[in-house]
């Protein structure tokens, strides 16, 4: 297991003080679907955002097990659950192609802002018609008979920060039939014409983390717009997506060890029939399988990202990481307003807010079907 050092502790417990104002108001929050600018910009300042970037663009230059962990303290302490999901979208989907893929240009226009909060990011990759199905998508990017820029036209689904970010990394097509080789990435500022975002769109859970579908109609880029290079669209969100998935759920397993404490607390003092309820076996089962399931997803996803920073192949372990947290997560946060009873099924206790976030955890960064899909593929199981 990973013994963290006194500087990471540091990191960590330095987030913690800024956990009572991120949480400050967030079930009315909730409610309203209300992202919250003030709220971004404290986000800012605690530099959580600057944590695996470059010094030299205003990053602090972690570890991706560094980052990983005082995100894990993100979730611990910060109860705005779409809050924590805007900012590792921001971070995973726009900060990290960027810091690999980048050029000096593009580091230097984007990446500061990134680290800052000043720019949020978002990309856009799901399709209406593809879902998670990434390379199914149609979006074309068709370029100009003197090379000098693409002409984007498609659409986009369920884009993440879609509504507030001020960039956004889109895949297209540049080769319809070239497979994972016809897709590249290109860098759209949010005011480029023939962009058009649309409206948030209301949902289950995450209501304080904007999500929106996008437009592109004839939108027209350079070409210092491509990320990486032209036909490197698949490599580039192949590397965002590990890390996606590695970022967004270490904060669920930080919110999954509060809903803990505050379960195993609840348990205590509360009595029933002249007892704790904890001292029912019915009610202790749950708390013991919220634990288990809790140290069991934390060990998947610092397994997996020690094995990713070694540059080994974990293309199974994050499906199986990502399985296993949101199916604990779910399972964790309807035990909770169980536990709790009449008062977890009421808004102002904030449990059945969990249980509607930890529900998006299943079908974001790939639906768990997906996963199954995935690890039988890997196993020799495909067709």
């Amino acid at each position: 297991m990973i013994r963290w050092n006194s500087d990471q502790n540091e990191l960590r417990q330095g987030l913690a003080q800024w956990g009572e104002a991120l949480s400050a108001g967030h079930i009315e929050a909730d409610e309203r679907a209300a992202f919250s600018p003030d709220k971004w910009r404290l986000v800012g300042k605690t530099g959580l955002l600057a944590l695996p970037f470059p010094e030299e663009y205003g990053g602090l230059g972690q570890s991706l097990l560094t980052t990983m962990y005082v995100l894990e303290g993100l979730g611990e302490h910060c109860r705005d659950a779409g809050l924590n999901f805007t900012a590792t979208t921001s971070i995973a989907s726009t900060g990290v192609p960027l810091a690999r893929f980048g050029t000096a240009a593009q580091k230097e226009r984007y990446l500061p802002g990134i680290c800052t909060g000043e720019t949020i990011g978002a990309h856009a990759v799901t399709e209406p018609e593809g879902g998670s199905d990434a390379m199914a998508m149609a979006t074309r990017a068709e370029r100009d008979a003197d090379g000098g820029h693409f002409t984007l036209t498609g659409s986009k689904a369920f884009v993440s920060n879609g509504p507030v970010a001020d960039v956004l990394v889109v895949y297209a097509r540049t080769r319809p039939e070239g497979g994972p080789l016809g897709i590249t990435a290109f860098l759209v500022d949010r005011d480029t014409p023939g962009l058009t975002v649309g409206n948030p769109v209301k949902k289950m859970g995450l209501r304080t983390a904007p999500l929106a579908e996008l437009y592109l109609d004839e939108c027209r880029v350079p070409r210092e717009a491509v990320l990486g290079r032209v036909g490197g669209g698949y490599l580039v969100l192949d590397h965002v997506m590990k890390r996606e998935v590695l970022y967004s759920f270490i904060v669920n397993a930080g919110e999954m060890r509060h809903r803990l404490e505050r379960c195993v607390a609840y348990a205590r003092e509360r009595h029933a029939f002249g007892s704790p309820i904890g001292a029912y076996q019915s009610v202790a089962n749950k708390i013991v399988d919220m634990k288990t399931g809790l140290e069991t997803a934390r060990r998947w996803l610092y397994d997996t990202g020690e094995r990713l920073a070694a540059g080994e192949d974990v293309t199974m372990d994050v499906a199986i990481a990502k399985l296993l947290t949101s199916r604990a997560n779910v399972a964790g946060a309807l035990a909770a307003v169980q536990i709790f009873g009449g008062h977890g099924y009421m808004s102002e206790y904030g449990l059945e807010q969990e249980l509607r976030n930890a529900v998006g955890g299943t079908i974001y960064s790939g639906t768990n079907e997906i996963q199954y899909t995935r690890i039988a593929s890997l196993l020799g199981l495909g067709a």
